[in-house]
């Protein structure tokens, strides 16, 4: 067991849902950049679609999301209408592509579109892009605004996952996050989406949040268990004001202290799992006959912008305000103001903002580092040589784990002729972000430069 478990919780690091991480996104990658890259997408690619709607209905306190409160529905029209504009002008670029195995829709919250531009846009998809047959078509719900006709729609525009922000179910601790939302009006989505035929249903669920404690938290598992979802995820409420300053409506003197976050993480997941669901890297659970289960078991688990996922795509194209995109050569984050957004794509342009040109060594240590999060384990011996490396290549990060080796966190086996493999043990599960973070070799400068302020590791 580590010597001190709160010194290294309470370490400031990314969640790796991609790397290099975005604040390390630049302007040198170009609108001329990304169609170049478009351009090279084969038919051998195939494809993963994101469309983020950047608009809620009202901001809930603890909410880290680019998105926007909104009571209007022209500006959801409006907002639908170039987002079907950007989807025509990336697939003039895409001719040559694969099918697509995986659509997303995030936000926000993007089932406020109207409703025939739901139909319109999922229709202009299927137009554009070859959609692969077993295609998994996901949506984000907020449980509050979910009806039978919202469900019958969703299911006719071929949406088959839902995920459902549920956060908490007391009372007290929903008031402290301005998110009202009764147990009764989730049972209620619920019912609503599986009588539509939607059953692969997710629940996000949330620790460290203001106000929780031991009881209400075991109470939040066990109503989200009789609801049965197939898939739970467990984030640790990030508190960012300084990049979010709506959470500066949280008083900080009630969210949980670092001792008392893992205690609530740890008894969530101890709970999820006797249950009978199978923990999934740092933060999801699924039961053992959900895809997510089958994909960790067969070692085809990804991680990605929404994080844990099955998705296959080799190529992820990203739709919408602020969305990012991933390509074989690189990352790219379009703008993050709707207005210029809307401007360039009505001038035929990629509204591109920034993004970054992958290097090898970017690959090789983006390869490690999902490993550790997806499996806990990476042989570096043989990542190395498939990228042209040598162990010599990974001697910072080996110094960087030294602290976590010591403290019973990872193991190392540095073996004879270059071989080495490390491996996160059980306890040291909680802080698997450290152990990417040891090959991250941005993270340091960044830090000291003060581009790029993370959340706790646990």
């Amino acid at each position: 067991m580590t010597k001190d478990p709160l010194s290294h919780a309470m370490r400031n690091v990314p969640r790796y849902t991609s790397y290099p991480t975005a604040p390390h996104f630049h302007d040198g990658v170009t609108a001329n950049t990304y169609a170049n890259w478009l351009n090279a997408v084969s038919p051998d690619d195939s494809l993963s679609l994101y469309l983020h709607v950047p608009y809620c209905r009202e901001l809930c306190h603890y909410c880290g999301c680019q998105t926007k409160a909104t009571r209007q529905d022209a500006p959801l029209k409006a907002y639908a209408a170039t987002l079907g504009q950007e989807i025509s002008l990336v697939s003039e670029h895409l001719r040559e592509a694969g099918p697509v195995r995986h659509i997303h829709w995030g936000g926000g919250t993007p089932s406020l579109l109207p409703q025939q531009s739901l139909i319109d846009l999922a229709g202009l998809l299927r137009v554009q892009f070859d959609l692969d047959p077993n295609v998994e078509h996901a949506i984000e719900l907020d449980p509050r605004l979910v009806s039978a006709e919202l469900a019958e729609t969703l299911a006719l525009i071929g949406v088959n996952r839902a995920s459902l922000g549920v956060q908490d179910f007391d009372t007290d601790v929903q008031k402290a996050i301005g998110r009202l939302q009764p147990y009764k009006i989730v049972e209620q989505t619920v019912a609503c989406l599986r009588a539509a035929g939607l059953t692969d249903l997710n629940f996000d669920l949330m620790y460290g949040l203001p106000g929780q404690t031991a009881s209400t938290i075991l109470d939040t598992v066990e109503k989200t268990l009789s609801l049965a979802p197939g898939r739970i995820a467990l984030f640790g409420y990030a508190h960012v004001p300084w990049m979010r300053k709506h959470q500066r409506l949280i008083d900080e003197s009630s969210l949980p202290s670092a001792a008392e976050r893992l205690d609530l993480a740890e008894l969530a997941r101890a709970e999820l799992t006797r249950a009978g669901y199978v923990a999934i890297g740092l933060d999801h659970f699924a039961r053992p006959d959900d895809s997510m289960a089958v994909a960790l078991t067969d070692g085809s688990l990804k991680r990605n912008f929404q994080g844990y996922t099955t998705d296959q795509g080799e190529q992820l194209i990203g739709f919408g305000v602020s969305s990012i995109g991933r390509l074989s050569a690189g990352f790219i984050q379009n703008r993050t103001d709707v207005g210029t957004w809307q401007r360039c794509i009505a001038a035929g342009q990629l509204p591109v903002a920034k993004g970054l040109a992958l290097t090898v060594d970017d690959r090789m240590r983006g390869r490690i580092i999902e490993d550790l999060m997806t499996n806990y384990t990476c042989d570096l011996a043989s990542v190395c040589r498939e990228y042209g490396h040598s162990m010599l290549d990974l001697a910072d990060a080996f110094r960087a784990l030294e602290t976590l080796a010591a403290d019973g966190l990872v193991r190392l086996d540095r073996g004879a002729n270059d071989n080495a493999r490390i491996e996160v043990t059980e306890a040291g599960r909680p802080y698997v972000r450290l152990a990417a973070a040891a090959f991250d070799v941005y993270l340091a400068d960044s830090q000291e430069a003060g581009k790029a302020r993370h959340s706790s590791a646990v």
